[in-house]
This record gives structure tokens, C-alpha cells and sequence, in this order.
């Protein structure tokens, strides 16, 4: 069923969800606020937008220009709406196309800023997959694997330039080695922890193309309180600045 709720709290922007399909959850919300943006930031690309919470919210951080590539026709129209709605169809473009099909055509070295919110699990024999394929796609490396996604940044991102990405922290090692394989040096890394003494299930990382050795590890990051309730940092994140 297709809703329209507000974004987080910022009370005059609004978003497009569809309950058959996912609803943006907080790894959508930490990485725009992860992202190392500046004045200088002019074009940003975001990979598999979804239905645009990145953009979104990235809208509210930076004056510049954003496309938003979602291979899904489903979830690229509830894109559209949402960007629509919020008046927002001048700066958000979104593309309804496979990212490795968007990038064949592409002129490289474009944007300063790329940002990713990808699938978390690899596609094997074992994988447990949903019968709903737009959640597998989602959810799985089915259209879209670690190694695509550094390719992708290395032919487009402008020299510098940068790409923020959230996934597990159990692919690190992974992330790391693909990001150096694709010319793209890591350069800060963020764990997010669900509460205090508990294991980290997020990983923010960012990296710099062809950028000099040198990787910061920030302060932990803890989403909830011990009483389940938001910690103070990651609401302020929900709202406008």
C-alpha cells in the first residue's frame, strides 16, 4: 500500500512509501550525515536512490545537484513523487535505470560527491531470498555487488572526489579492498552501534579517489538509549538544519 509520510521531522518535507516494499530505515538517515560535504561539493550521485531518502535529505545539507539512479520502475516512481512533492524537481533528478547501464554512457569524472546505500548480502546457493523480488534486490547482490559500486565511483567520481557508503561491518576487509582496487583510498570509517556494550551492525566508510594514505576511525556511533529510545545524536539527525 503506497503512503505518504512526513520525512523524519522535518515538518515541511514529505516522502513516498509503498508497505509492500522497504521503507528507508536509519542506515539512509546516518549516511548523508556521514558524507563529507563542502561549498565545493556541485554535483552528487546516489546509487540505487530507492525512494529517495538520500537525496532527500541531502536536499537540506548542500545547494548541489543530485541524481538518483534506482533500477526499480516501482520504486523509482515513488522517487519521483517524493521529489515532486517537495518541490524539489530543479535540484533531484531521478533516473530509472541499472547504474552499470547509466554509467556506459556517462561522460566520467563528473561528480565530487557519491553516496550509496547498497544491497548487504552476497548471492550464493544458500541465500534466503525473498519471494518479493523487489526485496530481494534490495537485500541481496543480485543487480549490484561491492566491486560494481567502486568501478562505478572510479570512472565517475571528478579526481578527490568522494564516496560514502553504509553496509556490514562484517565486509569491511571487503569494502576496503574493493574501494583500493577501483583507485579509491579509504579515508573514515564510523561503527554504528544499536546501544552501548553491544556489537557494532553498521559500518559508514568513506573513501577518496586517488586520495594519499590515511584512515580515520571515528567515536562510536550509538543509535538507541539503554531504554530503546533514540541517543540524542541520531535525532538530531531528524531534523532539518
Amino acid at each position: 500500500m503506497e503512503v505518504k509520510n512526513y520525512l523524519l521531522g522535518y515538518k515541511d518535507m514529505y516522502i513516498y512509501q509503498n508497505t509492500d516494499y522497504f521503507n528507508f530505515s536509519l542506515d539512509s538517515v546516518l549516511l548523508p550525515n556521514f558524507v563529507t560535504l563542502n561549498k565545493s561539493v556541485k554535483k552528487i550521485l546516489d546509487i540505487g536512490c530507492g525512494n529517495a531518502p538520500i537525496p532527500l535529505i541531502l536536499s537540506t545539507k548542500t545547494k548541489a545537484d543530485i541524481i538518483g539512479v534506482e533500477i526499480q520502475s516501482e520504486i523509482y516512481e515513488l522517487a519521483q513523487k517524493s521529489v515532486k512533492i517537495n518541490d524539489l524537481e530543479d535540484r533531484i533528478k531521478i533516473i530509472n535505470n541499472d547504474i552499470l547501464e547509466f554509467v556506459k554512457t556517462e561522460e566520467s569524472d563528473q561528480f565530487d560527491v557519491i553516496t550509496c546505500n547498497p544491497p548487504f548480502f552476497k548471492l550464493n546457493e544458500n541465500s534466503n531470498l525473498n519471494d518479493n523480488l523487489c526485496k530481494s534486490i534490495a537485500r541481496h547482490e543480485i543487480k549490484l555487488n561491492l566491486n560494481d559500486i567502486f568501478k562505478v565511483a572510479k570512472k565517475m567520481l571528478k579526481n578527490n572526489g568522494i564516496i560514502g557508503i553504509v553496509h556490514r561491518p562484517e565486509r569491511m576487509i571487503e569494502i576496503i579492498e574493493a574501494m583500493r582496487k577501483n583507485n579509491i583510498e579509504p579515508k573514515k570509517i564510523r561503527f554504528v552501534y544499536p546501544k552501548e556494550n553491544e556489537e557494532a551492525n553498521m559500518l559508514l566508510i568513506e573513501g577518496k579517489k586517488n586520495g594519499n594514505p590515511g584512515l580515520k576511525i571515528l567515536p562510536p556511533l550509538y543509535a538507541h538509549e539503554s531504554n530503546g529510545t533514540y541517543s540524542k545524536e541520531v535525532l538530531k539527525y531528524f531534523e532539518k538544519e
